[in-house]
Order: C-alpha cells, then structure tokens, then sequence
C-alpha cells in the first residue's frame, strides 16, 4: 500500500509535534505520577493526553503554551477518573516500590512526602506540583485548570496547610543545611 505523499503544511505539523514530544514527555510524565500513586495509571495518562494533543494539533499548536494545554487534558483526566467508584475503592496510599527498598535518607524523604502528597486530592496534588514544583505563575495555573485565580490560592493554602500536617512539626520546607527559626513568641496585650 502506498501512503499519499505529505504536504510540506502537514509534515511541518509533524515535526513541531514531535518536538512538543522531544521536549514535554519526561515532565508530563512526572506530572502524572504526582496525581496517581500507581506509576502504570501515570503512564496511560500521559499517552493518553499525548493521543488527545495530536488529534487537536492542527488547532492548538499555534497556541500560548501547548506544554500547559498537555497538563490540563492530564489533570481533568485524573480528576474524572478519581470521581469514579470503581477508582475510589483503591487506597491513595500505595507506596511506590522503589521507596520501599531503599532506606536513603533522600528516599526517606521522597517517601514521606508521596505519602503527604498522597491526602490530598487530585486537585490539590494538580495545584501544588504546578504552583510549587514546577514554578508556574497563579494565572497559568487557574487556566491550566479551568478554575478561578481565588480558587487557586484557596486550594494551594489548603493544600499546603495539610502537607504540614501530614509532614509533622519536625519538617523542614527551606533548603536542605539551613536552619528555621523559631517562630516569634506570641504575647496577650
């Protein structure tokens, strides 16, 4: 069978998308595995959204930042998939398996906070990682998910005050070899 010859519009097309690919795959893929702890779920969200991107290619390549759009088909797909029942009777709290057997005190610390990461939604994960692992500013994280600015400060506030609670009093969110302060002394006027 002979395929009918590519345009030079379609085989630019081709080749932009695959440089989208070239350089967004590996952060897609972490950006998955923080919104489910199975690694092979994380995996299918990536191809999946990496599917539905080259199916909209035509339309949105010319757009803002197709890296964002990438992570907002991988969100809402992750925040229908939790809504599912049969996807609620599985614990959230599944270790991952390199953690397990490792007992680095780097490894240690990426397993206490997966477990952190862990309570909270598939929202909130969504937030923190966009707003505080990857740097992104508050209007590009609100039009990643499809939500309000107020909703994304509401949302990462909530999110990080549970991370504390979940991490205990004894963690330290500052660079690793620097000391906290003690918090000032309140005093009753």
């Amino acid at each position: 069978m002979v395929l009918p010859p590519i345009d030079a519009k379609h085989a630019d097309l081709e080749e932009s998308f695959r440089q989208l690919v070239a350089a967004e795959l590996a952060p897609l893929r972490r950006f998955a595995r923080t919104l489910t702890p199975d690694s092979h779920r994380a995996e299918d969200l990536a191809q999946s959204a990496l599917e539905k991107m080259y199916l909209a290619w035509p339309r949105v390549h010319a757009g803002r930042n197709p890296a964002a759009y990438l992570r907002t088909i991988v969100v809402r797909q992750a925040i229908g998939e939790s809504r599912r029942a049969w996807r609620r009777e599985r614990q959230m709290h599944a270790m991952p398996e390199q953690a397990c057997e490792d007992s680095t005190p780097s490894a240690l610390l990426r397993l206490d906070l997966t477990r952190a990461l862990a309570t909270l939604t598939v929202k909130q994960r969504a937030i923190v990682m966009l707003r505080y692992v990857e740097d992104r500013p508050l209007r590009e994280v609100a039009e990643t998910m499809g939500i309000g600015i107020g909703t994304v400060k509401r949302q990462s506030a909530t999110a990080v005050s549970k991370l504390r609670r979940a991490l205990g009093e004894g963690f330290v969110d500052g660079p690793p070899g620097q000391e906290v302060p003690a918090p000032p002394a309140m005093r009753l006027i």
